[in-house]
C-alpha cells in the first residue's frame, strides 16, 4: 500500500484560492478507528469558516478540511468489530475529508442506505447529524408544531425541511429568491418565505408564531426570531453567518417561557457523535432506504477544484449539497 496520498490543504487563512493540493502520509488506524478510501466528500460552511481562520479544528484532529465523506474501509483500528474492510460507508470526520484517505471512530461511520450511491451518501452525515440532534433532540420538534428554517435551501435547510414534514411537523422555510423558494415547497415545506420580499416574522405571527426555529444566520435574526415564536417557543442557534453579538430584550424570554439555545457539533465527544449515529440508523436510515428523504444534490467538483467547491457555496447560488469527487 502506497505510504501516501493526495489531499487538499488549507495553505494559510484567506478565500478559496488558499485551497491548495499536497501530499500527506496515509493515516493509520487506532483502537476503535478505521481508515475509509474516500470516493466522495462533502462541503460545507464549516470548511469555509475553517479556510477563513473562523473555526480551528480540535487539537487532535486533522489539519486537512472536510468533516463527512463516503467510501470503503481499508483498515480497521484494534477493537472494531462493527466494521470490516471491504464495507461501504459514508461518516462523519474529525476533520481531513479532501484526501485520498481518512481517520474517523469507527462508531461515525453508518451504512450507506440500500439503493443510495455514493456521492448521495457523502451529503449525509454533517447535516443529517446536525439536524436531527439540534432540530429532534434538543429542539424537540413534535408532530404538529409549527417549524421555521432559515436557509431553507442549504444543506441543512433541505435535510431539516424533508425530516421535519416526514414527522409531521408544519413546516415553514426562508430563502432568498423564488427558485430557492420553489425548491422549498418541493421538499415539503407548507410556506417558503422569499426573506427579501416578505416578513417572515409576520408571516409566522398570522400562523400563531413559530414552535420552533432552526437559525444559522444570528445577527439582526436574532430579535427578530424571538418576535416569531409562539409562547413556550424555542430558538436552536447553529450558526452566525452575520454575526453572534446583538442587543435582545430577555423580559420576553421570561414572560414568554422561552427556550434560547444551540450547538455546535465538531467539538462534541465521540461518544455523544456515537449516540447521535446510532439514533439515526435507528429513525433515519429506513426512511433513506425507503426513498421518504434524500439529499438534495447541487453540483460535483474534483478534488483538484476544491477551490472552486468553495466559491460555489459561498455565492450561495447553491440548492443543496455540494461534493468533491475524490475516487473513481
Amino acid at each position: 500500500m502506497t505510504q501516501t496520498m493526495r489531499a487538499v490543504e488549507i495553505t494559510e487563512h484567506g478565500g478559496p484560492d488558499v485551497l491548495q493540493m499536497t501530499e500527506r502520509p496515509m493515516p493509520q488506524p487506532g483502537a476503535g478507528e478505521v481508515v475509509i478510501k474516500v470516493a466522495y466528500a462533502g462541503v460545507n460552511r464549516p470548511d469555509a469558516l475553517q479556510r477563513a481562520g473562523a473555526y480551528a479544528p480540535p487539537p487532535t484532529a486533522s489539519d486537512l478540511p472536510g468533516l463527512e465523506a463516503s467510501g470503503t474501509i481499508i483498515a480497521v483500528g484494534p477493537g472494531v468489530s462493527d466494521w470490516a474492510e471491504g464495507d461501504e460507508v459514508c461518516a462523519l470526520l474529525p476533520g481531513g475529508g479532501y484526501a485520498e484517505y481518512v481517520l474517523t471512530p469507527a462508531a461515525h461511520c453508518l451504512p450507506v442506505p440500500r439503493g443510495m450511491g455514493l456521492q448521495e451518501a457523502a451529503c449525509l452525515p454533517e447535516t443529517f447529524f446536525t439536524v436531527w440532534s439540534n432540530v429532534f433532540t434538543r429542539g424537540g420538534l413534535q408532530a404538529g408544531e409549527r417549524f421555521l428554517v432559515h436557509g431553507g435551501s442549504s444543506g441543512i435547510g433541505t435535510t431539516a425541511i424533508q425530516l421535519a414534514n416526514v414527522f409531521g411537523a408544519r413546516v415553514f422555510a426562508t430563502a432568498g429568491s423564488d427558485d430557492k423558494c420553489a425548491a422549498c415547497l418541493e421538499l415539503g415545506a407548507e410556506r417558503a418565505i422569499n426573506y427579501r420580499d416578505e416578513d417572515f416574522v409576520e408571516v409566522l405571527r398570522a400562523e400563531g408564531g413559530a414552535n420552533l426555529i432552526l437559525d444559522m444566520v444570528g445577527g439582526s435574526y436574532i430579535p427578530r426570531n424571538i418576535k416569531t415564536l409562539a409562547d413556550d417557543g424555542r430558538l436552536v442557534q447553529i450558526a452566525f453567518l452575520t454575526g453572534p453579538k446583538v442587543e435582545l430584550n430577555f423580559a420576553q424570554i421570561m414572560t414568554r417561557r422561552l427556550t434560547v439555545t444551540g450547538s455546535t457539533l465538531r467539538p462534541q465527544s465521540d461518544l455523544a457523535k456515537a449516540r447521535i449515529a446510532a439514533q439515526l440508523h435507528e429513525r433515519v436510515w429506513p426512511m433513506l432506504e425507503a426513498g421518504r428523504v434524500a439529499p438534495v444534490m447541487d453540483s460535483e467538483f474534483p478534488l483538484e477544484m476544491a477551490s472552486a467547491a468553495h466559491s460555489r457555496m459561498e455565492s450561495s447560488g447553491h440548492i443543496g449539497k455540494i461534493v468533491l469527487k475524490v475516487a473513481g
